[in-house]
């Protein structure tokens, strides 16, 4: 039984706390397209997303994602949320992030996080 968008989504914040960038990138269409505002390029494709994950990871010992509210409707998930970063030496910081997914056919199509990039600028 195909997931509904909720738990598609869902599952996806849930892969972040532990690192696998294979496992997260396969919660996206072949096609998909993740983008971070404010402006950054969008990056196309599952595999360049798998890449970006691991590359982001790689500096991480992984993402506890904490969404406080989640609505959805016609295939797009909205959420309100709090992205804990922990990296290896132990340190954390709390990002709050606006995320929208698009999801088709149980994958995430696209997905539009929304974030002051000042916060996260000198901890990764």
């Amino acid at each position: 039984m195909m997931r509904s968008p909720d738990e598609v989504v869902t599952r996806f914040c849930a892969l972040w706390s532990k690192p696998d960038p294979d496992e997260i990138a396969s919660c996206f269409s072949e096609d998909a397209v993740y983008r971070n505002f404010p402006p950054t390029d969008p990056i196309e494709g599952r595999d360049a997303i798998r890449a970006f994950i691991a590359e982001f990871l790689a500096r991480l010992d992984g993402i506890d994602f904490i969404v406080h509210r989640q609505v959805s409707g016609d295939g797009v998930v909205m959420h309100e949320r709090t992205d804990v970063l922990r990296r290896k030496d132990g340190a954390t910081l709390s990002v709050p992030i606006m995320g929208v997914f698009d999801v088709a056919d149980g994958k995430i199509a696209t997905w539009r996080d929304y974030f002051e990039t000042a916060i996260t600028s000198t901890f990764i």
